[in-house]
This record gives structure tokens, sequence and C-alpha cells, in this order.
């Protein structure tokens, strides 16, 4: 690792949404010089770093929604011996529906800076290409996975005035569009 400082810094990296090209220079900055690198997927941050012709200075770990709850600690303990610890995810800015929000909460209790090399947002992007209202706006996350909780959830939500933001697997947008027709009238 690098050479240590008072206090370490958490830096949350807006990672492209498909194309490695939207990543910014200070997203290629962060993972060169970051004393370690938690990342979503070791696979494919190996991969964007490659396309990207930047190679990662420190130490890769995993941090998944399967290992989120063990491995912040150990993160947190980095961050707090003052390193640098850089967090992103497999596309768009860690803790919105991707793992984050654990370490970021613990870098804060800690009194650890935590930081962003903003980046791609789904959300945003969404709402701005798609000609609906979006001066407010409600961003849901992922529906319930099971029917009967997705219709619950969305019967919940029918009387909202706001432009509302999803996000859905592949494999179950069918369902979830017909689910929505039903809950909105479309």
């Amino acid at each position: 690792m690098g050479e240590m400082s008072d206090t370490g810094r958490l830096i949350l990296l807006g990672a492209p949404l498909g194309n490695p090209a939207d990543a910014s220079a200070r997203f290629r900055e962060v993972l060169a010089t970051a004393d370690v690198v938690a990342a979503e997927d070791t696979r494919r941050l190996t991969r964007l770093a490659r396309d990207l012709d930047v190679t990662v200075g420190g130490r890769i770990v995993s941090y998944f929604e399967g290992n989120e709850e063990r491995r912040t600690p150990e993160l947190a303990d980095v961050l707090t011996a003052g390193y640098v610890v850089a967090l992103v995810t497999d596309g768009g800015m860690p803790s919105v529906s991707d793992p984050g929000y654990r370490l970021v909460r613990a870098a804060l209790d800690a009194g650890v800076p935590v930081t962003a090399a903003p980046g791609p947002s789904a959300v945003t992007t969404a709402l701005a290409l798609s000609g609906l209202p979006c001066d407010r706006f409600c961003f849901e996350g992922f529906l319930p996975r099971t029917p009967g909780a997705r219709r619950s959830r969305l019967r919940a939500l029918a009387a909202e005035e706001r432009t509302l933001v999803f996000f859905e697997a592949p494999h179950r947008i069918a369902g979830a569009l017909a689910d929505l027709a039903a809950a909105f009238g479309a």
C-alpha cells in the first residue's frame, strides 16, 4: 500500500454504464493511485482497467452484496489506518442499488472523509432521455422479485404524482412491465 496519511479517504467511483470511454480522467487517476480498490466484480474491474489502459496501483478486493457485511469492517480498518480506498461497482454510482452504503456509513461514522469521482448515473440518464417530467421524481430502486410483492408495491405507489424510476433485471422485465401497466392503467 501507499504512504499513509493521518486520515484515510473513501472515494466512490462512478463507473461507465457500458462504454468504457465514458470514464472520466479522475476515475482513471483514482484507479491508478488508490491504495485499495474495492470492486463489485473484480473480473469486470480488471477488464475495465485494461480497456482504459490503466494499471490499478493498489490491492484489489471484492466487495459485493454477498460479502459486503463481512468486508465492511476490514475496509473501515484500512480507512482509519490512513489509506485511500476506492469503491467501484459494475456501472453507475456505488450505493445506488449497488454495494456501498455500508462502507460509506462506516467511513462517516469513523470520521473518515468520503468523496466521489462522479460518473454516469443510470437514474438521471434515464430521466433525461425519457421525455417524462423530471423536475420532481421518486427513485424506487429494484422492484420486489416475487410477482405478488411487486404488485403490492406498485399498488402502494399508484397515487404517486412524481415520475417514478425503477431498476429491473432483464429476466424480470416482461412481468414487471405487465404489472406496471396493470397498476398504473397504461
